[in-house]
């Protein structure tokens, strides 16, 4: 007992210095300083949650830009987050890949199909793509949209999130916000309002 009350007592000690006021300590100093993401980054309209700027979800009409392939779940779900486990050369993910960019090639034969939109991320949860795969939905999103692909790509272009301190990361586009500004350019056009009709989904 000498030995195993000193040792109990420690495991106690330390259970509840790193598994709780740990923790709790840095939660509340990330909610002053950073508040926003330790609040998960939530994105609001009109006083409605519509999404997460760390969190994908699936655009599915033709008037969005379109995220990558999701395998969480049956897509984006982020209580299944999870890559497809398919080793690069399964059958079944060269079929689908093969699927997938055919349709994207139908779509806009002119450019070539950005690995990224026919790929899913890791987690199948990644809200962002490149540069290239949001660029290569303009035409369809300019004709969807009835407006000129001048317009959709220079609001791309201004959507494009550069390398933090210019060295870490890719330069990336978040779909979430994207669709939310060609929302907003839409209707303002329409009504000269920036307010946004965005779907979640």
């Amino acid at each position: 007992m000498q030995h195993i009350r000193p040792a109990i007592t420690m495991i106690l000690v330390m259970t509840l210095i790193t598994g709780l006021f740990y923790p709790l300590a840095f939660t509340g100093l990330a909610g002053v300083i950073f508040p926003h993401q330790a609040a998960g980054s939530l994105v609001t309209v009109d006083g409605k949650v519509i999404g997460s700027e760390v969190i994908g979800q699936q655009f599915t009409s033709d008037k969005y830009f379109h995220g990558r392939p999701s395998a969480a779940g049956n897509g984006y779900d982020a209580a299944n987050s999870s890559g497809s486990n398919f080793a690069p050369t399964a059958k079944k993910l060269k079929d689908r890949i093969a699927a997938d960019t055919a349709k994207l090639r139908a779509e806009n034969p002119n450019m070539p199909v950005p690995d990224d939109l026919v790929t899913a991320s890791a987690s199948g949860l990644d809200p962002d793509i490149t540069p290239a795969g949001a660029l290569f939905q303009v035409p369809r999103i300019a004709k969807t949209r009835n407006l000129s692909q001048e317009q959709v790509s220079t609001l791309v272009g201004s959507h494009i999130e550069k390398r933090l301190f210019g060295i870490l990361g890719e330069p990336h586009v978040n779909v979430l916000k994207l669709n939310l500004a060609l929302d907003a350019m839409e209707l303002s056009k329409k009504s000269g309002t920036n307010r946004s009709n965005l779907p979640a989904g």
